[in-house]
């Protein structure tokens, strides 16, 4: 489902005037930017702009500033190290209401192929409710957008979806276009055997996401903290594991659907437990492995075990299509990381194609240091989530068709 949206490779933009949505979400620490994945990520669709003539102007969001101007919250050392990773001036313009004067004229003085950042799309209140007055600020400062920021594609908002429909050419970027190629296909055209892992906490969080992938998988793999409710939902005695109890019935109408439709649904069959949650997360506890069986009921699941770990490794040998989201256990903390490791390591070594799903599997799979063996990893969180749901994204749906 390459979703046959205009890209940059498509358009023309010598002399033009492009505004590039990115995602320069990034974390900050003391006004240094502690992690520039998602700048670099970037780069290829701003280089190629560059390099056609465009006039670049970029726009992102940092954190939550809540529509007022938060001066911990500016763009500025974004700007500062895009020029350095470019090797050329990205001239920033700075404006409490974003399109304000500094704006207007650092675009009006723009020759082809400079780059103008604009300040923190959230600095005004309108952006996050897609209001008409700052899209229209937006659209008058371009020709062409390109929408590169997967991030945010599950929100329609003024830098995403309301400017996108005030100018004549909307495209998206090469980001965006690898997320649409590389979950779009995974979810809709995959090669099989097509195996589905999902971890994390709560199984409220993906209820749509488990219904989805077990009508496009042949394997769906739970882990996480939301296996406990799976297994409590099977009977078990899960001790002081967490446990949606609202979602019980859910977790048994799921096992009922693999069935029905002939799909292999894996469950833990051990359990790495301790009797209380680690406080601080990383701090050392005590822990045993036990059967799902024999959990004892002063203990709390917070992690796969080995036997489990083996399980899974070996179903994901024998795919060609592999997504995963969401951890195995409190990967945070060493003695707990194991099951994600093991995870990790068996699509490190496969020839699948290996997805991973943003948020905190990306995470745990670049903190493991596993990321470089992944074929694609997600830059989206909530995105990759609602995309594995089956949904349309406003931030790909904004964008025109071929």
């Amino acid at each position: 489902m390459s979703l046959n949206k205009l890209s940059i490779d498509d358009i023309n933009v010598k002399g033009k005037r492009v505004l590039v949505r990115c995602d320069f979400n990034v974390p900050l620490k003391d006004g240094k930017i502690t992690d520039e994945n998602r700048l670099v990520a970037a780069l290829p669709t701003i280089k190629k702009l560059i390099a056609d003539g465009g006039k670049v102007i970029l726009c992102s969001h940092l954190g939550k500033p809540k529509g007022e101007p938060k001066p911990e919250l500016s763009l500025a050392p974004v700007a500062a190290r895009l020029s350095e990773l470019l090797g050329q001036e990205v001239k920033f313009a700075p404006d409490n209401e974003v399109v304000g004067p500094n704006a207007r004229a650092a675009v009006a003085a723009m020759q082809d192929g400079d780059v103008v950042l604009l300040e923190n799309t959230r600095y005004r209140a309108e952006e996050t409710k897609n209001g008409e007055a700052f899209s229209k600020d937006l659209a008058s400062l371009c020709d062409i957008f390109v929408n590169d920021a997967f991030g945010t594609a599950h929100r329609a908002h003024c830098s995403n979806v309301g400017v996108a429909s005030l100018v004549d050419t909307a495209a998206v970027g090469y980001l965006m276009q690898k997320e649409i190629d590389f979950l779009g296909n995974a979810v809709e055209n995959p090669v099989r055997p097509f195996v589905a892992i999902l971890g994390g906490a709560k199984v409220a969080d993906k209820l749509n996401v488990i219904s989805n992938l077990l009508e496009k998988c042949d394997t769906l793999i739970i882990g996480g903290g939301m296996a406990f409710t799976f297994l409590k939902a099977q009977g078990k005695e899960v001790g002081k594991s967490l446990v949606d109890d609202e979602k019980l019935d859910y977790c048994r109408e799921m096992i009922a659907k693999a069935e029905k439709l002939g799909k292999q649904l894996l469950l833990p069959v051990d359990t790495v437990c301790s009797t209380s949650f680690p406080s601080p997360i990383d701090a050392e506890i005590p822990v045993v492995n036990v059967s799902v069986d024999e959990m004892p009921a002063d203990q709390m699941g917070l992690d796969i075990g080995t036997e489990t770990a083996k399980l899974y490794a070996d179903a994901v040998k024998s795919a060609k299509t592999v997504v995963w989201n969401g951890p195995m256990g409190v990967f945070e903390n060493p003695i707990l990381a194991k099951g994600t490791i093991a995870v990790a390591k068996a699509l490190a070594e496969t020839d699948a194609t290996t997805i991973i799903g943003g948020g905190d599997s990306a995470a745990a799979v670049n903190q493991l240091g596993f990321g470089d063996k992944m074929t694609h990893i997600s830059t989206g969180g909530g995105a990759s989530l609602e995309f594995l749901e089956g949904k349309e994204l406003p931030g790909v749906a904004a964008a025109n068709d071929k």
